[in-house]
């Protein structure tokens, strides 16, 4: 019997010396992602116009299209920026594609912007997004100094239908007004860089229906589906590309990637074409921070962007 409360006795404090050691591990793993975070600093959401947008229907959120800056440690910035596009069908914004994706950034050096762009589903149709996207680039390049950023490195995100409004941009900007009032309207629309993610890239065959509905509303007219789908605006000055999506997407098919990718092959533009035979649609990372385990798309994304020059 003694022999035996004995045991019981030791059995105890093993489980007790366990549970406490989980307990440390548990806290010590929340504190590094906690540091993690904070090596980023994010600041409050800024208004793109500070008088109104051209066009607003109101004055409340939904009416002002905002950029969120998400700054990385002084110590491993490396200059470059990205605006990142969350996606949402022009319905809504996915924050995993837009806060995660920032807070993976910071971690490399990357100076995030995550675009709040005006949506369908509150009653705005092109160009309203495409002004947002073209406006956020502009900002960023008019405030590189307060930011410490290179303008010549600012590159543009998107995921989904955020990946369509970037490509829309890639294929759409223009170099800016010298003579304008407005110091921002002076500056390239161009995105020096573009990531697209399962990006929705045309609006024919192949179209997430719901993405076109929404960008166009009732005005889904021939020239401008065509001028919308963005396979068929590549030109030799669209920016080089980062291209991934999933064979298994039934969403979004592959189809649209595959498009684009085509068409900047025959513009001559330099571009890396990932294709991963598992995974549906939406996916983000698929990790959440410190962000020890994402997708592979993740790490052959940050090779890519070494080679533009965008991470050390």
């Amino acid at each position: 019997m003694d022999g035996h409360r004995f045991w019981l006795k030791r059995r105890r404090i093993w489980v007790t010396l366990f549970l406490t050691k989980m307990k440390t591990l548990f806290i010590l793993a929340i504190s590094f992602c906690s540091a993690i975070v904070a090596c980023a600093d994010m600041k409050d959401p800024i208004p793109l116009w500070p008088n109104g947008a051209p066009g607003a229907l109101g004055t409340s959120s939904n009416d002002i299209p905002t950029v969120r800056p998400y700054l990385p440690d002084p110590a491993i910035a490396t200059g470059a920026a990205m605006v990142i596009c969350p996606g949402g069908g022009y319905q809504h914004l996915a924050p995993h594609e837009g806060n995660d994706y920032a807070l993976w950034l910071n971690q490399h050096g990357v100076t995030c912007f995550v675009l709040k762009y005006r949506l369908g589903s509150n009653g705005y149709h092109h160009p309203a997004e495409l002004n947002d996207a073209a406006r956020a680039v502009r900002w960023v390049r008019a405030r590189a100094d307060e930011y410490k950023i290179d303008a010549h490195r600012v590159g543009m995100m998107g995921s989904s239908a955020g990946g369509h409004l970037t490509a829309t941009l890639m294929t759409h900007f223009d170099v800016g007004d010298p003579n304008a009032s407005d110091a921002v309207d002076r500056e390239s629309s161009r995105p020096d860089i573009g990531i697209l993610c399962y990006a929705v890239i045309t609006l024919g065959d192949f179209a997430h229906v719901g993405s076109r509905k929404f960008l166009l509303g009732t005005n889904q007219t021939p020239e401008l589906i065509h001028n919308l789908s963005n396979e068929t605006q590549v030109t030799s000055n669209t920016p080089p590309c980062f291209l991934w999506t999933t064979f298994e997407d039934k969403t979004v098919p592959m189809e649209n990637t595959m498009m684009f990718a085509e068409a900047l092959r025959k513009n001559n533009v330099p571009f890396d074409l990932h294709v991963y035979q598992h995974g549906g649609h939406g996916m983000g990372l698929k990790d959440k921070p410190p962000f020890n385990n994402p997708h592979p798309w993740a790490n052959d994304c940050l090779f890519w962007l070494k080679a533009q020059n965008f991470v050390k």
